[in-house]
């Protein structure tokens, strides 16, 4: 069998450079399968592993979910000191649990295919390194025969609107056309995401009960010419956030510059109090930013309001490859992201840019600067799409009316401005 039709994402490049981040990143939940396969592994102290190997983590008694254990230092517990899987040293890369083996990979359901898309918390995928993702179709599509339910192809597809859906054919014009915003290279990044931010904001607001077709087309030709007219440059002057939009803001950058590992994830009642503090102090702003991981200093609040000066091209690069490698894998809305329609779930990508910005700035002034490198804008990304998509905070209501709000207010913009400064 030639196994599912993938779409893949020809500007980026991947390979696994052992740098052991994903492994100290994520929390890797088992299933009984695989906890069965790695007990009967029978890892012992004198193969460098603690016990346990896995810890029941939720659900009742009687059907426990289990998750790989993590020692201390916040490494997966088959993580060796060189930085690779002792699993896969030892019995093979089958041998990993499915979630391992998949990452930084991701697949969505795009019609008679599947989009694929890649997690961008990974340095090595933030930098571009290694060999091209189409290389490797083959081995994708071995993968995607496992990750990718029976029956996965008939999908429905996403909601385009709060109250309309179109068919697949409708809907993909208008991933495209979000691409083909962003593959412009006359203008530079944040124009493009400010018409990009416009003209989805139009499509959010219509109704399509009626259209179809051509008329789509149509449609999103005229909104995409309206959103260049609107905005043909920077603007010379750049309106500061509204107040409200500032907090709403500061609440969701506490939300991604978290790091909810073993090692970081705050337990106990003096944990959990530090972290309530902490959420405080970024509703009020005022003072250091408390430090929310072990990368972060204690940095004044006000330190971060002021102009940085403009990307540079290697940072242009990245956000601009950022971007269109979630639209081209459908990694924006839908199932791939809570299930929120397409111009909300592309709100929600937009504001990747000032929260990866803000914590770029954050890892700056830590440093002693008030100038970004591509370094500091690399870091950043990496740790906000750690979340993106996958935090379950971000899903909830309060999360996603901030989103709304801060799109709806106009302040979105403002603040992709704002911290491109």
């Amino acid at each position: 069998m030639a196994g599912p039709r993938l779409e893949l994402p020809v500007l980026q490049n991947w390979s696994c450079h052992n740098c052991g981040g994903c492994c100290r990143q994520h929390l890797i939940e088992v299933t009984e399968e695989e906890r069965q396969r790695i007990l009967k592994q029978n890892w012992t102290a004198q193969d460098g592993v603690h016990q346990p190997v896995m810890q029941w983590h939720s659900g009742p008694p009687w059907r426990k979910r289990y998750r790989l254990s993590h020692t201390a230092d916040g490494g997966c517990v088959f993580l060796d000191e060189k930085g690779l899987c002792r699993i896969h040293a030892k019995f093979g890369e089958a041998a990993k649990p499915l979630p391992c083996r998949v990452y930084p990979f991701a697949f969505h359901p795009s019609g008679k295919s599947f989009a694929v898309s890649l997690r961008f918390s990974c340095p090595s995928v933030v930098a571009n390194k290694g060999m091209s993702v189409t290389q490797r179709t083959s081995e994708l599509r071995r993968m995607a025969e496992e990750v990718i339910p029976r029956g996965a192809e008939k999908s429905p597809p996403p909601l385009l609107t709060r109250t309309d859906r179109v068919d697949w054919p409708d809907l993909l014009p208008f991933v495209e056309a979000l691409d083909h915003t962003f593959a412009d290279p006359t203008s530079p990044f944040i124009i493009k995401l400010h018409r990009a931010i416009i003209w989805t904001t139009l499509v959010g607001q219509s109704s399509f009960e009626k259209l179809r077709g051509p008329r789509i087309r149509e449609l999103i030709g005229l909104l995409m010419e309206a959103a260049r007219v609107e905005i043909p440059r920077i603007p010379e002057k750049i309106d500061e956030p509204s107040r409200l939009g500032r907090l709403y803001f500061r609440t969701l950058v506490a939300q991604y510059a978290r790091k909810d590992t073993v090692a970081d994830l705050s337990t106990g009642p003096w944990g959990r109090w530090r972290l309530f503090r902490a959420i405080l102090k970024f509703t009020k702003g005022a003072g250091d930013v408390p430090p929310l991981q072990s990368g972060f200093k204690p940095v004044p609040f006000a330190s971060l309001e002021t102009p940085f000066g403009s990307l540079d091209a290697q940072s242009e690069e990245i956000l601009t490859r950022y971007f269109r490698v979630k639209i081209q894998g459908l990694h924006f809305f839908g199932s791939a992201y809570y299930d929120v329609p397409f111009a909300e779930g592309f709100h929600s990508l937009a504001l990747m840019l000032p929260v990866t910005l803000w914590l770029a700035r954050w890892l700056a002034v830590g440093e002693g600067r008030n100038h970004l490198t591509v370094d500091d804008v690399s870091k950043g990304l990496a740790i906000a799409d750690h979340h993106h998509g996958y935090s379950p905070a971000l899903a909830q209501y309060a999360a996603r009316n901030r989103v709304r709000w801060l799109a709806e207010s106009n302040d979105l913009s403002r603040l992709c401005l704002w911290y491109s400064r």
